[in-house]
């Protein structure tokens, strides 16, 4: 994840120019601030107006990174590659539906160009679609017959909440001729199971 910048850091009361650090485990602010910024302790990592805010137990740091403050804000909040998780290399055919998160959007346009939005075209690779009630997945039989017989689909939901959870996808995976193989937190807001044509019926 490696990335190295020189800005202005403030930090509390001070405000400096220094030379900026950014590794799998923490951020690192050289110069008079002599700060560590453990990457697993940051509780909000925003970016806006060129400025990253990092907000962690042991105070507010605001670095002016200009262009790259949302490239930052990305790679702390997602230090794991969340592409990487989901399965998609460049050049693949992804289709979103639903999900309103600007962040992976950027994210995804920088892996691959053949994005679209809304109702997947045939043999797509990856399919990421929302689901926030059981009555949505009934959806999860159509979008079958868009993937690839190698291909996925992702179906993400709001977390924790009571009415709707990943036992409720899991169980209605078998009626749309689906198996699900791996869980993972797809954003701090929600949780995403992803779904493949069992190997036999390929």
């Amino acid at each position: 994840m490696g990335e190295d910048a020189t800005c202005e850091v403030r930090l509390g009361r001070k405000r400096e120019t220094v030379k900026v650090h950014l590794e799998p485990s923490e951020i690192r602010l050289g110069g008079g601030l002599g700060e560590r910024i453990p990457v697993g302790q940051i509780k909000s990592a925003e970016a806006r107006g060129g400025e990253l805010t990092v907000v962690w137990p042991g105070g507010t740091a605001v670095l002016n990174l200009g262009k790259d403050a949302e490239k930052w804000a990305l790679k702390i909040r997602y230090p794991r590659g969340r592409l990487d998780k989901l399965g998609i290399k460049p050049e693949m055919r992804v289709a979103v539906v639903g999900v309103d998160d600007d962040g992976f959007r950027k994210e995804l346009g920088e892996r691959t160009k053949d994005v679209k939005e809304g109702a997947p075209r045939a043999e797509t690779d990856v399919v990421i679609v929302a689901m926030t009630k059981a009555a949505d997945l009934p959806r999860l039989k159509k979008l079958r017959e868009a993937i690839k017989k190698n291909g996925a689909i992702w179906v993400v939901w709001p977390k924790g909440r009571k009415e709707f959870r990943e036992d409720d996808v899991r169980a209605f995976g078998p009626k749309a001729g689906l198996v699900d193989v791996k869980v993972m937190a797809f954003s701090d807001t929600l949780s995403g199971l992803k779904m493949v044509i069992p190997v036999k019926e390929r």
